[in-house]
């Protein structure tokens, strides 16, 4: 009985310490369902106003986003936090937000005595990944661009030599833009620029989709997100264009492949091609909102626990969105407006406790997430916390549509101290918990963990209006919302009261890269950094007892080359490993400090 009582009064004094009300406890318990109701009541407020269509979507470096994060700079001030950012309470950071075309875009053709002249915007233009700069030589038709002979028994290359040519390839497949079907892998324009180039090609044209080229969804000037760019100049030509040049009709080329289920290609010895490229990156700046909460113990007030929530979402769609259309404001409701919101009403009542914790907190509403991880990515490589120590990080996203009682919670892994807490913690507060060892993952946590920081990662889980402007206010379940942040406020209360800091596991899964793409028969412990902006793949780290550790690779060192293939970006990185052979060895070039480095490394099956 006696420990039945003690667990009972526990449960109700963390609850009243979560949400800001602990005083003398007997006198207040009787104001913890009062409470709830005033936390609901928040919770909508903020979402609310965070996905209201005044904020379209808080795409990054927007008015929308500049709302968004001075409405959280706001809340921090009302909660009593401090500001700790470079600039009072925001950290500022540059990005590549979309890029243009410049004025050097030229494409013409040679065929006999006639010139064939392609008009910008109308005939053709540059893909977003392309390399600037011109190319000249003879074209040759690959088909749909697609080596894979291992894979989907189908291989365009087969009979082919592009070596210093220009490739004319086949928008997506045989089966067309089904995902779902032996070509899934071979879709994307990054494949097939990688592709082409790998084979010794200078250069890549992409016959548009659609007869109406102000239609085609391949030719639309979409930056990717990515860094890294093809390696050689690349453009989208219109059908019209491309049949002129082929002298004959786009349509017949894929019907004969459709008929046979063989690969359509020919070299075009009586025509030359002459293609230069110009995109330019425009960049934007975005903010970091953070604020400090010292601890109260003078011994642990350096070591630093972070509670983060991105609270950038898409705007009006882009190459991220999953609605059929752009143009219609994604809300975000829950993705992530509901992190964000859990993150001001933790902050709230943190500050609002009479006994502060510890260690002290820090509160941090990242930007640009959705781009790769960015803001969060920047704060790790230029912390504002300055001599103190970041112990742990707790990262909300999606947190808004709890559903069977069950959240998830991936990160377990990452530290010895978690498990038992969360069991107590799940217990207390009666919610299912399924529980995922890796701290690596599509959040803002990952760039924590490269650093060698235990994190925690807790969402309800995805839902058919992801990515899509039907993530409402409305379908948030604020009291499931409210149950959650209950839990999450008990965990990170454990977390900056123990007596040592959470140690950290270091990762002992595959190449994140390798479970982003699936498909890999090999690991090699690699921990890329995709918020580099460079030519190449940078490692964040190695994973211990990796064939890349065994092979002397270390963090800091940029990829350039794998298995005698250039790595300019990390599609190139996963399109090779996609190919490599477990037990088989290779080189992997790298730079390290300036100098470029071969060394021979053997990948293990996963």
């Amino acid at each position: 009985m006696k420990t039945a009582s003690r667990s009972v009064f526990r449960f109700f004094f963390v609850m009243l310490l979560v949400l800001g009300l602990a005083a003398p406890p007997l006198a207040r318990h009787i104001e913890v369902f009062p409470a709830d109701a005033a936390v609901e009541a928040n919770l909508r407020r903020h979402i609310g106003y965070l996905a209201s269509e005044a904020l379209e979507g808080r795409l990054p470096g927007t008015p929308g986003a500049e709302k968004a994060a001075q409405y959280i700079i706001t809340q921090f001030q009302l909660a009593g936090l401090q500001p700790l950012g470079s600039r009072g309470y925001r950290q500022p950071f540059s990005f590549v937000a979309s890029v243009r075309m410049g004025r050097n875009n030229h494409l013409t053709a040679t065929l006999a005595d006639t010139r064939l002249a392609a008009k910008p915007e109308v005939d053709f233009r540059p893909l977003a990944f392309t390399a600037n700069g011109a190319v000249e030589g003879e074209p040759v038709l690959a088909g749909y661009g697609i080596s894979a002979a291992k894979e989907a028994q189908y291989d365009d290359y087969a009979t082919l030599d592009v070596k210093d040519r220009l490739v004319i390839v086949l928008p997506y497949s045989p089966a067309g833009s089904n995902p779902h079907t032996k070509f899934g892998a071979f879709l994307s324009l990054r494949y097939k620029a990688t592709t082409a180039r790998n084979k010794g090609a200078k250069g890549l044209l992409v016959i548009a989709e659609d007869d109406d080229f102000q239609r085609s969804q391949v030719a639309r000037l979409r930056y990717d997100d990515a860094f890294g760019d093809a390696g050689f100049p690349c453009a989208v030509v219109s059908r019209a264009w491309a049949t002129k040049l082929l002298g004959r009709p786009v349509a017949d080329i894929e019907r004969q492949i459709a008929t046979t289920g063989q690969p359509e290609t020919q070299l075009l010895s009586d025509r030359r091609l002459r293609l230069q490229t110009e995109v330019i990156k425009e960049r934007k700046t975005a903010d970091n909102v953070i604020g400090w909460l010292e601890g109260r113990d003078p011994a642990l007030r350096n070591e630093v626990v972070v509670i983060g929530a991105h609270y950038d979402h898409l705007g009006l769609g882009g190459p991220n969105s999953l609605a059929p259309r752009e143009g219609e404001v994604h809300p975000g409701a829950d993705d992530n407006a509901s992190g964000t919101a859990g993150l001001l009403e933790l902050a709230r009542s943190f500050a609002a406790a009479r006994n502060r914790p510890r260690r002290s907190l820090l509160f941090i509403a990242f930007s640009a997430e959705e781009k790769g991880l960015l803001g969060s990515a920047y704060f790790v490589d230029h912390p504002t916390t300055r001599d103190k120590r970041l112990v742990a990080m707790l990262n909300m996203d999606m947190i808004g549509r709890l559903r069977d009682n069950r959240l998830t919670v991936q990160g377990v892994g990452t530290s010895s101290v978690w498990r038992p807490l969360l069991a107590e913690a799940s217990t207390r507060h009666g919610l299912e918990l399924s529980l995922g060892e890796s701290g690596f993952g599509p959040s803002d946590h990952a760039s924590f963990y490269k650093r060698n920081i235990p994190v925690l990662f807790f969402l309800t889980g995805s839902h058919p209006d992801y990515h899509r402007p039907s993530d409402t206010p409305d379908k948030i379940n604020y009291a499931g919302e409210r149950q959650v942040l209950a839990l999450i406020g008990d965990v990170i209360q454990s977390t900056v009261n123990l007596p040592t800091p959470p140690d950290f596991v270091a990762p002992k899964a595959g190449d994140p890269a390798e479970r982003a793409r699936g498909g890999f028969r090999v690991s090699l412990g690699t921990i890329p950094d995709y918020a580099a902006e460079i030519s190449g793949v940078k490692l964040a780290g190695v994973r211990e007892g990796s064939p890349a550790a065994a092979a002397g690779l270390q963090a800091g060192d940029v990829i350039v080359g794998l298995a005698g293939r250039d790595i300019k970006s990390v599609y190139d990185y996963t399109y090779v490993l996609q190919e490599l052979e477990p037990d088989r060895e290779v080189d992997i070039v790298v730079e390290r400090n300036g100098q470029r480095l071969t060394f021979k490394l053997t990948p293990t099956r996963r």
